[in-house]
């Protein structure tokens, strides 16, 4: 990949996911084990189960989204709702295929506000993205990606810390050190709530044109710099 190391126009503080210690040495699958019996804030108490990453051991695009959803909450797997849907779709719409992803959470457990037989999603507090950070820091530090994808604003703070701003620093690579590149974009639940149809098309190429800047960052068909001064 083409890049511009250490450049200050492209280095971004840490969020708490990449502050923490982490796991080194252990397998994904020695993280989740020890993730099932996170007891680390009160959000297992009430979800089904923990929802970690899914994806290849040797993926080089992950994706980070809020926390699971409703649907989630009971498949146990990221992505499996609408908003997995429409991410799909877009995936596909810039030329990337899902499978060759990682898709994981800030958040691995399903925060949400009981109304009769529904579950409505509840955003998570920065002190419960912060404890979950751990996990999504050993994920990052187990599978190295070279392209990491910030689906809202939690992830971004996850990832970044709280300085950044997903309409400010959408669509542009932001890196950390010489350890990975970060495309801050919309979370696809986003595209769900426009009304709009007209607003709904544009923000969906908008957000496909993110996507597309994380796949030509994998494949060194583009340099930071030049994206960051074209957009």
């Amino acid at each position: 990949m083409a890049t511009t190391r250490n450049s200050p126009e492209h280095s971004a503080t840490q969020g708490p996911a990449l502050e923490n210690p982490h796991m080194s040495g252990l397998s994904l699958g020695d993280i989740r084990q020890q993730a099932e019996d996170c007891r680390r804030c009160d959000l297992y108490k009430h979800a089904t189960q923990l929802v970690f990453g899914a994806g290849p051991e040797n993926a080089k695009l992950m994706l980070v989204g809020e926390q699971p959803g409703d649907k989630e909450d009971l498949a146990g797997k990221p992505f499996v709702g609408p908003a997995g849907t429409v991410l799909t779709e877009c995936l596909e719409e810039a030329g990337i295929e899902r499978e060759a992803c990682y898709l994981t959470k800030a958040v691995k457990h399903f925060k949400y506000e009981q109304r009769g037989k529904r579950r409505l999603h509840s955003k998570p507090n920065a002190g419960e993205v912060q404890r979950c950070s751990w996990w999504l820091g050993a994920e990052l530090a187990r599978l190295r990606p070279a392209v990491v994808v910030a689906l809202g604003a939690t992830a971004s703070g996850a990832l970044l810390g709280r300085s950044i701003r997903v309409t400010k620093d959408r669509g542009r690579p932001l890196e950390v050190g010489s350890r990975f590149l970060i495309v801050v974009t919309i979370h696809p639940s986003y595209l769900l709530r426009i009304r709009d149809r007209l607003n709904a098309n544009r923000e969906r190429e908008h957000f496909v044109a993110d996507l597309r800047l994380a796949n030509e960052l994998l494949s060194g068909k583009i340099e930071p710099a030049a994206r960051r001064q074209t957009r």
